[in-house]
């Protein structure tokens, strides 16, 4: 039987190690491309160096290469090395606010990273089965102009439409993405691309807010996380703009993974999916602000800033129905109340400033 190489990108991320972690056993070598960049992005509380450090020790058929996704030689050698027959890329700048602080770095890490692994994987394996991590940023705040209703605690989509939450045909043109949802928006497109011009099986996950207790949250990345770690340890959280009502849909990271298995079961070409836990997984900062303090017997310290993000959405949960009628097999595992729990008890445990 031909061997099962399975390469991640940003593999000591969130879902870069979700991935490693679950899909391990299916793959006789797993390589894992990162290196730690998000330190450099947010500094040590973006640090992601331990997950590395626990995956080596934990995965017997893991093996880590500390390579920039920019280094086009070295991407470009590697991917001839090993020849993988499975891909899934998650490296990524993904702020918005730093993107506008350093485009030249946000497009060439999110942008011409995935170029050289697509171009690589053509070149040298393609029949490889390619998974990318997009965002659900490529829309731009074209979700926005959605008729809305306000609620006490939330917007909600006032146009029946949208009642399962924002499709894939959702048009991504005519909107303000910010520059962090451009390079994704190349990157999404360049993924399709080279499934359509070169008949490669790729696909985009175009995804929510992606959590789990491994994440390591920032306040420029990572809402449920940071949410989480600003209440247990005591510090102000901000609030900007629409009243704290604004909503997200939130997946674990497990449920990605999961999908990725199915995904590299029966793969499609150039398919897109709007992955995300659904209206029924979706809170608003305010109820998360409730939810967090009955689980934690803390309350959150907040403060508003009148001044939203631009390009934030009001109101965001993914349409999961095209995702359940291609793999009816997969489903959401983790409720939000589950992953929230997760997140907490990982958070009490690692820091000292919760008594």
């Amino acid at each position: 039987m031909p061997s099962r190489t399975l390469l991640v990108t940003g593999s000591a991320g969130l879902i870069g190690s979700e991935v490693v972690s679950e899909l391990s056993s299916d793959f006789d070598l797993v390589y894992g491309i990162d290196n730690n960049l998000r330190k450099v992005f947010f500094g040590s509380e973006g640090d992601t160096s331990w997950r590395c450090f626990e995956l080596e020790q934990t995965i017997s058929n893991y093996r880590h290469r500390d390579l920039d996704i920019r280094d086009r030689e070295a991407m470009l050698t590697l991917v001839e090395q090993i020849r993988p027959t499975h891909i899934v890329h998650c490296a990524a700048q993904p702020s918005h606010d730093l993107a506008a602080r350093m485009p030249f770095d946000d497009f060439d890490v999110n942008a011409l990273g995935t170029l050289h692994i697509l171009e690589g994987a053509r070149r040298f394996c393609p029949e490889a089965i390619i998974v990318h991590l997009s965002t659900n940023k490529v829309y731009g705040d074209g979700p926005n102009r959605i008729r809305l209703r306000e609620a006490a605690t939330r917007w909600e989509y006032d146009d029946p439409s949208y009642a399962r939450g924002i499709p894939e045909t959702f048009s991504i043109d005519l909107s303000l993405h910010s520059l962090f949802g451009a390079s994704k928006v190349a990157a999404d497109i360049l993924v399709q691309e080279y499934g359509r011009y070169f008949g490669m099986r790729t696909c985009c996950l175009r995804g929510g807010c992606l959590t789990g207790p491994n994440h390591a949250g920032v306040e420029l990345h990572g809402f449920l996380s940071y949410l989480v770690k600003a209440n247990v340890e005591g510090r102000k959280y901000t609030v900007f703009g629409y009243k704290g009502k604004q909503v997200r849909d939130n997946i674990h990271s497990y449920d990605v993974s999961q999908f990725i298995r199915q995904f590299f079961a029966a793969p499609r070409v150039a398919e897109v999916y709007n992955i995300g836990g659904g209206f029924e997984n979706s809170v608003s900062i305010l109820e998360a602000f409730e939810k967090l303090s009955a689980l934690t017997g803390r309350v959150m310290h907040w403060e508003y800033s009148d001044q939203a993000r631009i390009g934030d959405h009001i109101c965001y949960y993914s349409d999961l129905s095209k995702m359940q009628e291609h793999y009816p097999a997969w489903r959401i595992t983790r409720s939000l109340d589950d992953t929230l729990g997760e997140i907490v008890d990982r958070w009490k445990s690692h820091t000292t400033k919760f008594m």
